[in-house]
């Protein structure tokens, strides 16, 4: 075989975002190698710049006409363009916000930004895996890089028995997944890439059989804990008490993005004959999540644990979209993950902002905070607000257009669910806002009372800064300018091959992305 034949067949251009995180991730150690301490003014920069690059090369590979790589072990399709970029953005807010908190607690930031960049590696390959083999070395990318993240402030006790529970628990579930995938290659006839997979257990005729329905509950259970789903998500709390800040940011969005891209595409392209079955697991996943997530917070007393268990509900709000199994069910999948991304990075940037200033976390040390700082305290009241679903924030269209995906595909149970938690959340979401603005002065927390003066120009607090007012512009303005949110989105799953199937009338798709906006 000559070496156009091979190159044709490897079809390179397809990854060159992830091509360029790779350059990226050499760039930092290079600088950090060359420049030593001094290094730490320009790495974060050109790690952002990088990602900046990497999602505008994904820009210039939208609707690619040959989007296969290494023979379909990776799939570019508009919809892993999507997810890619949701992680490499999650990526680059991420390092924003770290600068500063990584230098304060006394470790290296290149090493901290070179496991990020890793980990975004194996989140953007995971987005488009469609082989076995592939799938498996990008979630252990992802997940061995998540585990050094989380401990990666070693003089921190906390930090430690973090990383110590999720390697504990993600090593536990990786072998239960890859029992569920080798379960799969035996049954295909020695299949690994996932469309010869479908195509060898339908000619086997094996598609109802107890091997493929005890296969897909152990996938559902790998894809669970990446995504935080009840009952996988035990270490979600611990690990967003104890981990670094900015890394648990980065878990929220870019590995439960990359989680939510690996389960559409091996339950629509896999497990299209048990749809009943994966659909009624994952109902029973949703309801646990949405309960067990919204009502457990309301008794958290630490801002991180709070927000664990409302990632714990986000995750089965978006299951909605998954179960509905339709055209706009993966659309407002796609959109509210957009949106996500903004709002709940927007809350994660105060947290580390008012941990900086203060040395707590604590719900109750937020007490009179507007009084110090507004500019912090406006931009977690709308990240809180936004993440509970008040119009005419982002999140209130995210909720709409996946209930209104839901009660199109006839889930009246699970979107009535999802209202009733929803108004729960919003309980104790305002809790936080209310303590932040209505208190009196006198009843200032002591934390609150001994606020520095609020100075952007220490080392490291402009990136915090820029990081805060992009992804709070963000959260206001989504929701108001959904509608091109929503056809990205919506052109994603209508321009990928294995979701036409899926497609819906077009006009019910155009009256559910117009019909918010024309409510307001």
């Amino acid at each position: 075989m000559d070496f156009a034949n091979v190159a044709s067949q490897l079809n390179a251009g397809t990854i060159l975002p992830e091509g360029i995180v790779v350059a990226t991730f050499l760039g930092v150690l290079i600088v950090d190698l060359i420049l030593g301490r001094n290094s730490s003014r320009w790495i974060g920069y050109l790690a952002i710049a990088g990602l900046f690059a990497a999602i505008f090369a994904l820009y210039l590979q939208w609707d690619n006409s040959n989007p296969m790589f290494f023979a379909g072990a990776f799939n570019g399709d508009d919809l892993s363009i999507v997810f890619r970029g949701i992680v490499a953005l999650s990526a680059a807010v991420t390092i924003l916000m770290s600068i500063r908190y990584v230098e304060q607690s006394g470790t290296a930031l290149a090493e901290f930004i070179a496991i990020l960049l890793t980990a975004t590696l194996g989140g953007m390959f995971l987005s488009g895996a469609s082989e076995l083999v592939m799938i498996f070395v990008s979630l252990e990318t992802l997940s061995i890089s998540s585990y050094l993240l989380t401990g990666y402030t070693k003089r921190d006790p906390r930090s430690n028995e973090a990383a110590l529970k999720y390697l504990l628990v993600g090593a536990a579930s990786t072998a239960v997944f890859l029992y569920g995938v080798s379960l799969l290659y035996g049954l295909s006839g020695g299949q690994t890439e996932l469309n010869a997979i479908a195509s060898g257990i339908a000619t086997a005729n094996l598609a109802q059989s107890l091997g493929v329905v005890i296969a897909l509950v152990f996938v559902i259970a790998g894809v669970g804990f990446k995504i935080s789903a009840a009952p996988f998500h035990q270490w979600t709390p611990d690990v967003y008490e104890g981990a670094p800040t900015p890394v648990i940011a980065f878990l929220s969005v870019g590995s439960k993005a990359a989680g939510f891209a690996l389960a559409i595409r091996l339950l629509t392209t896999v497990f299209p004959l048990v749809a009943e079955e994966w659909k009624f697991v994952f109902t029973a996943l949703a309801v646990l999540s949405m309960i067990l997530g919204n009502v457990v917070a309301l008794a958290q007393t630490s801002m991180k644990r709070m927000l664990a268990y409302s990632s714990i509900a986000q995750a089965g709000f978006v299951m909605i979209g998954l179960i509905a199994d339709s055209q706009a069910g993966y659309a407002s999948m796609v959109f509210y993950l957009l949106v996500y991304l903004f709002m709940n990075l927007c809350g994660f940037t105060c947290i580390i902002l008012f941990s900086l200033r203060t040395g707590t976390d604590q719900i109750a040390e937020y007490s009179g905070l507007y009084q110090k700082d507004p500019l912090l305290t406006l931009g977690l009241s709308i990240a809180l607000l936004s993440l509970g679903g008040i119009p005419p924030l982002a999140g209130f269209f995210g909720k709409i257009y996946l209930f209104w995906a839901g009660w199109q595909a006839g889930l009246y149970g699970l979107v009535l669910l999802g209202l009733v938690t929803s108004v729960v959340s919003i309980y104790y979401y305002i809790r936080v806002v209310k303590m932040m603005v209505v208190k009196e002065p006198q009843e200032m927390s002591d934390a609150v009372k001994n606020y520095p003066e609020v100075r952007w120009n220490l080392p490291g607090f402009r990136p915090l800064q820029v990081g805060l007012l992009t992804t709070l512009i963000a959260t206001s303005i989504a929701g108001i300018l959904s509608n091109p949110i929503f056809t990205l989105a919506n052109n994603s799953i209508t321009h990928t091959s294995m979701l036409q199937a899926k497609a819906v009338d077009s006009t019910q798709v155009s009256a559910m992305s117009a019909k918010p906006t024309e409510g307001l």
